[in-house]
């Protein structure tokens, strides 16, 4: 099973990064990729959230996700779920780890291809380790300048 992981350390409280890279409806203000986020559910029960939402990317395609939120250990699990294509499945954990300097925040992406997706697996390993770690970049950037702030 093909797997992304990338870490990057942010200067900002693991509590405030948490909430930040959490609040979908925002995704379009902190990831270049996403022109549209929208909020289908959100349920939140003590510790935990469920949120369901749709995003769509600059290319104009959309598609449903699944995102359960632990707000005490600050992970959050997300599968996307309709459509699945370019992907047979895609399962994503992001944490957010108290360092001495701020936070450490971790993403996680385990996926495999759709059968009938002709782009070969190195080709979209590459495409994906760039975009995810250009996204922890750019996001790292807005948090430490104050251009995003936990709401």
């Amino acid at each position: 099973m093909p797997r992304i992981e990338n870490t990057i350390d942010i200067a900002a409280d693991p509590q405030d990064v948490f909430a930040i890279i959490n609040d979908i409806a925002r995704w379009p203000e902190i990831f270049n990729e996403y022109h549209k986020a929208v909020v289908i559910s959100q349920e939140r029960e003590g510790r935990w959230t469920e949120i369901v939402f749709e995003l769509t990317n600059e290319e104009g395609n959309s598609w449903r996700s699944w995102r359960l939120v632990d707000h005490r250990e600050l992970v959050a699990v997300a599968e996307r779920r309709d459509p699945l294509f370019p992907f047979g499945f895609m399962h994503l954990k992001w944490t957010c780890t108290a360092i001495p300097s701020g936070t450490r925040m971790t993403w996680i992406q385990d996926f495999e291809l759709d059968e009938a997706f002709t782009v070969p697996l190195d080709t979209v390993l590459q495409r994906m380790q760039t975009h995810t770690v250009e996204n922890q970049v750019n996001i790292k950037e807005k948090i430490e300048s104050g251009a995003v702030k936990a709401s």
